[in-house]
Order: structure tokens, then C-alpha cells, then sequence
């Protein structure tokens, strides 16, 4: 059974779908009744009209009347209690997609519940994002050694550099070797960015496919041209988002940045984010904080600051309608988790740029 950890708003939703999955019922119907029977005796004669046959014997009729009498007693099952009752009796593997999105305490719930089942051998998948592979640990003690993490690799250089040549190979060009390695590196495991890019070097190289075999050599000017083109059309709607922070915004101290332009508390994160050109990395605090020091010209946040500002950078974009949140900050361990590939291919190389709400409204006038 598979389910997607992105659409169960409360425990309930989690136990409704095995019970819809196992095809359970959730209500018991017993009946129980009684019955009495009253009849009444009388004699005729064969003669009377409502015989049929003729004689002069003498019959005897009873009428009988049945009661019955029944109470229907009604028993009603949580969807927790009936899903964990089915199971027990069906252990069918149960995949938790997304187990992240779900909240910490809702966590610890659903891994106690089922913990029983998984001791007796039911056997329970849960897919993560890397740094939250042990969330199931943290909330169930328990679970200690009863948990085998496997790690699913980003793509090698190798396995992307696969897409551009079996790609360009079928429009009959040859990609110089150079250029599969700097699509492969600027990739970031991703071969999704690898796709993308092959897309945006075809549209403005103008390529069709070449009536005989050709060798594409592409020079560096043109790969930032497609890296940029690239960045522009993934990650900018996120971006935007997180550099502006909560809607409850209150007229925040402008700081400028050491090339002279002013932006806020959260812009100047980003910027220092961006300095460090992240890949799927988790970031330290401290790190972060030296990049910060080096993009910003003065005014540098306290450490308070900084934290409130990646709080609420990560519940954004909890928020955010992708299937991962593109970053993740853990509190207690002060560490931010990039995360998505794209949000960190666009702080590499987007325009770390937010339009004035002046400039927003005639974007979107025209």
C-alpha cells in the first residue's frame, strides 16, 4: 500500500486510506430477536361453504399468528482501530511516501501504532529526504536497530553525461567531451536540470537535426547563457517567495550589500546563501554566517536574527506547493538543508533580484 505522507492533514486521513485500500468496514451490525405464536382452534362440517370437499366429517381449523421481536445493536470502529486490525490479519507492505511532510508528533503516533506490526514482521518503507532518514529514530526510540536506511544516490557525471550524448547523437551531432562534463557538473545530480539544459541549447543554438554527422563544440559564453536561461525559468517564483518573507511585514532595517545595493534581512540570507553556490548540501550555521559577513557591507544581523529569518524561510516553503520543501532548517542543530536541486541551481545562477511591488504590478499589467 502506498501513501503519499503530502496529502494526510491529520492522522486520520493516514489509517482511512488503509482501511479504503484493505477494503474494511468500520461499523459491526448484531441482531438478536425472539418469536411467539398464538393460534386458535374450531370445528365445521363438510358442509360448510368454505370447504371445498364434500363429505359429512367433521374438519378442524387453526389459525396461527407469529410475532417477531428483534434489536439491532450498532458497533462503530475508529479508522486507526480497524486499519490496525486488518493489517494484523493481512500484513500487506505499507510504503510512506514523503514521511518528512508529516509533522513530528503525528510521526511519533503512526510509528507507535504500527511498531507492534513491524516487531511481528510487517514489513513498512519510509521514503525521506536525505537528512530526515531517521526521523522514525527520533520519535520511536524503539526502532533503534529495527530500521535498515537505504540511501538512493544522486546521478554520477557518468549517468548524466548518458542524456546529452544519447540525445545529441540522435539529432546526428557528436558533443564535444569538455561540454558533457560541464553540463554533468553544473547539473547537480539532476538529471532533470540535464534535460533542461540539452532543451535550452538546442533552442539558441537553433538545432535540428544535421543531414550529416557534425561535431557541436560549444564555447563558455554560450553555456552561461543556457545555464542562466535555465535558472530563470525553474527557480524564481520560489526565490521571490522566500526573499520576501511572512505577509506580516513590518518596515524592516535596509542593509546594503558590498556591491552598494540595499535589500532586507532576508534578501541579505539569500545572498549569503548564494555565496556559498550551494549544491544538495546541509550548511552549518557558522558557514552561513561567514557568508553573510562576506556579501554584506554593514549592519550584520545577530545571530537571533538570522535564525528567525531561516525559521521562517523553512515553513515557507513547507508551504510552498512542491513536492519538497527546497530548504529545511533544523532548530535545535542550527543546520539548513538545501535540498531541491533547481532552488539551488537558481542561487548558482539566477538574478538575485525582487521586484518592487511597483514593478510586480506593471509585470503583471503587461
Amino acid at each position: 500500500m502506498w501513501i503519499d505522507g503530502g496529502t494526510v492533514a491529520v492522522e486520520d486521513d493516514f489509517w482511512q486510506v488503509i482501511v479504503e485500500q484493505l477494503a474494511l468496514f468500520q461499523s459491526i451490525d448484531e441482531e438478536t430477536g425472539s418469536e411467539a405464536e398464538s393460534k386458535i382452534g374450531g370445528k365445521g362440517t363438510a358442509e360448510a361453504n368454505f370447504l371445498i370437499a364434500k363429505g359429512t366429517g367433521e374438519v378442524s381449523v387453526e389459525l396461527g399468528k407469529v410475532s417477531t421481536k428483534s434489536t439491532v445493536s450498532t458497533q462503530s470502529l475508529s479508522s486507526r482501530v480497524t486499519a490496525l486490525t486488518g493489517l494484523r490479519k493481512n500484513p500487506v507492505p505499507i510504503v510512506i511516501d514523503d514521511f518528512h511532510y508529516l509533522p513530528r508528533d503525528m510521526q511519533g503516533s503512526i510509528v507507535r501504532a504500527l511498531k507492534p506490526l513491524i516487531f511481528d514482521g510487517l514489513p513498512v518503507v519510509i521514503i525521506a529526504i536525505p537528512h530526515r532518514r531517521y526521523d522514525a529514530l527520533k520519535v520511536e526510540k524503539e526502532m533503534t536497530g529495527r530500521i535498515a536506511p537505504i540511501e538512493i544516490q544522486a546521478w554520477s557525471a557518468e549517468e548524466l553525461g548518458y542524456i546529452p550524448v544519447t540525445g545529441f547523437t540522435l539529432l546526428n551531432y557528436s558533443l564535444d567531451a569538455t561540454c558533457t562534463t560541464r553540463l554533468a557538473e553544473e547539473a547537480i545530480g539532476s538529471p532533470h536540470l540535464m534535460q533542461d539544459f540539452c532543451r535550452s541549447l538546442c533552442r539558441q543554438l537553433q538545432l535540428h537535426r544535421a543531414e550529416v554527422p557534425a561535431q557541436l563544440r560549444v564555447a563558455e559564453p554560450e553555456m552561461e547563457v543556457v545555464f542562466k536561461d535555465v535558472a530563470e525559468t525553474i527557480g524564481r517564483p520560489i526565490f521571490e517567495k522566500l526573499a520576501r518573507g511572512p505577509r506580516q511585514r513590518t518596515d524592516r532595517i535596509e542593509r546594503t550589500l558590498r556591491d552598494g545595493r540595499s535589500v532586507d534581512i532576508y534578501e541579505l540570507v539569500l545572498h549569503g546563501l548564494a555565496h556559498i553556490r550551494p549544491g544538495l548540501v546541509s550548511v552549518e550555521y557558522e558557514e552561513l554566517r561567514s557568508a553573510i559577513r562576506d556579501v554584506a557591507g554593514s549592519q550584520m544581523p545577530q545571530l537571533h536574527e538570522i535564525a528567525r529569518v531561516l525559521k521562517h524561510m523553512a515553513t515557507i516553503a513547507a508551504t510552498d506547493q512542491s513536492s519538497t520543501p527546497v530548504i529545511d532548517f533544523e532548530e535545535e542543530e542550527k543546520k539548513l538543508h538545501v535540498t531541491d536541486p533547481f532552488f539551488a541551481f537558481y542561487l548558482r545562477w539566477g538574478e538575485l533580484v525582487v521586484p518592487t511591488d511597483k514593478s510586480a504590478r506593471q509585470l503583471r499589467l503587461e
